[in-house]
């Protein structure tokens, strides 16, 4: 299976809009008055008498300036927008790195505490990556990992949350899913990777994993949570090796 190219996150800019008809936008959604200064009616509290043409002309300045300065507040948004989605995205696959990862985590643990809710966490290693890189190169493992990420995502639900959390090990929040769930989908997720081989150079590469579960329980750390799915992990793997 190929992955398809992924196209990179383009932040939107917002149009400016003429400076005078904003000026007369803002005057009438300000209370201004929809008219021109013309009108007989006051601007901004000033009787009609005393609007000398020098006055309107400072207020319409005025109201340019407050209309570029909020156009520039908006491109100022959109680029910290954009900015921190940069930050929350893994630099090689298309889902949430580890930090992003970590704070959805600690969201949904408080989550399940508050409601009584229950989840739980899968982590995923992939087996002998390392070979991968060493026998056909690291362009080779990056298009393994793009892979496996792509496979995943495609069997997991949109409640759900995938991340990478550094080199092959990945992380999968399953929302109100209980630990025999878990066990079940985790099952399936390294079937999944294993029934995809991926294609590069020619070549098909068949991939494996191992993974572990947990449910969060109240008052863990998602450090904690980690660290005992990691574990369950470690002692599926090993057994793997054991039993080979």
């Amino acid at each position: 299976m190929k992955i398809a190219e992924t196209r990179p996150i383009r932040a939107t800019t917002p149009q400016r809009r003429n400076p005078a008809s904003a000026a007369a936008s803002y005057a009438s959604s300000s209370g201004l008055g929809g008219a021109a200064p013309t009108d007989n009616a006051s601007v901004m509290g000033i009787p009609e008498p005393e609007l000398t043409p020098k006055v309107r002309q400072a207020i319409m300045t005025l109201m340019q300036e407050v209309e570029s300065l909020r156009a520039e507040v908006e491109r100022a948004n959109s680029r910290l927008a954009h900015m921190e989605r940069l930050a929350d995205q893994d630099t090689l696959v298309p889902v949430p790195n580890r930090r992003a990862f970590v704070r959805e985590m600690s969201r949904v643990i408080s989550y399940n505490e508050r409601y009584n809710a229950v989840s739980s966490l899968v982590y995923i290693d992939l087996n002998d990556f390392k070979a991968i890189n060493d026998k056909h190169g690291h362009a080779a493992g990056d298009a393994a990992l793009l892979h496996v990420a792509s496979i995943l995502s495609e069997n997991l639900r949109e409640s759900d949350m995938l991340g990478r959390l550094g080199g092959d090990e990945f992380g999968v929040i399953l929302s109100h899913t209980d630990a025999d769930q878990a066990l079940i989908k985790g099952r399936q997720l390294a079937q999944a990777i294993m029934n995809a081989p991926v294609e590069h150079d020619g070549a098909q590469l068949t991939i494996t994993a191992s993974y572990g579960i947990t449910t969060f329980k109240q008052g863990q750390s998602a450090q904690e949570a980690m660290d005992t799915a990691d574990r369950a992990m470690y002692a599926q793997k090993n057994a793997l090796k054991t039993r080979s």
